[in-house]
């Protein structure tokens, strides 16, 4: 029976690897094209990256259930600050995201095969270990805020691989909360963690939830409020983890029994 399950795991992480590929591939054009003629384009890019992540999500039986969606307003820019866990949080981001945002992402992800044509486009790049990449991203996002095109911070830096429902955060999204006035909205994706661990090279079908926050304002503050503005989002992102994890693991019990 182990031997079976273990085929059929096999198998289905094989699966989940074509359904990812094959269809980045086809809908590559639609992800490069508009947003490489202008900006104001991206539009059309997100709206690519939101059909590929629903073709993933029905083909591999990974479900994305949206909560406070109603947070957003869909006519504002936000600074969006989400946890990560993993490699699943992507397609649930580009699903429920509802306006158009450039995600900072970690220059590691270029090794990834056609995945990194998009992230060169659709992403800012920034090099952790390099204070003038660092700087030339912040930069970088701070112009897309003036401009009314939201941005997306993982403050945690990277997936976090800890039993800690947070991992600390970094100042880079406060700090330019503060500096361009600009709402944060955090984003809680709740048991991707646990249908594709961090650590290890294996996925499962089930349901992740992506859960909006309420938006959390810096308005009136200054950069001597960072630590205050960056305790406010992890209480609110740890308190919505916490009751998020305690409802599924009362459902996992109730259907257990």
């Amino acid at each position: 029976m182990k031997i079976i399950k273990t085929i059929f795991s096999k198998l289905y992480l094989i699966w989940v690897l074509i359904v990812f590929t094959v269809f980045m591939i086809i809908l590559l054009p639609v992800f490069i094209l508009p947003i490489l003629i202008g900006q104001k384009y991206g539009y059309v890019t997100y709206a690519g990256l939101r059909a590929w992540a629903w073709i993933f999500s029905q083909l591999t039986f990974i479900r994305y259930q949206i909560k406070g969606k109603e947070n957003v307003d869909k006519d504002s820019s936000y600074i969006y600050s989400c946890n990560h866990t993993s490699f699943l949080d992507v397609p649930g981001l580009a699903i429920s995201v509802p306006t158009q945002f450039r995600p900072l992402a970690k220059k590691e992800l270029l090794k990834i095969p056609v995945f990194n044509l998009i992230l060169r486009v659709a992403t800012i790049i920034v090099d952790r270990s390099n204070p003038e990449s660092r700087r030339e991203s912040v930069n970088k996002l701070t112009r897309f805020l003036k401009e009314g095109i939201s941005i997306l911070i993982f403050p945690e830096g990277t997936q976090n691989r800890t039993k800690e429902p947070l991992q600390p955060f970094y100042d880079g999204a406060f700090r330019i909360a503060i500096e361009t006035q600009t709402p944060i909205i955090p984003i809680v994706i709740v048991n991707a963690g646990r249908l594709m661990p961090p650590s290890k090279f294996e996925i499962k079908p089930g349901k992740i939830k992506v859960v909006f926050g309420k938006e959390i304002s810096p308005k009136g503050m200054t950069l001597k409020n960072i630590r205050e503005l960056k305790t406010t989002v992890y209480e609110q992102m740890e308190a919505i983890l916490l009751k998020e994890d305690e409802i599924l693991a009362a459902t996992h019990g109730h259907l257990n029994k």
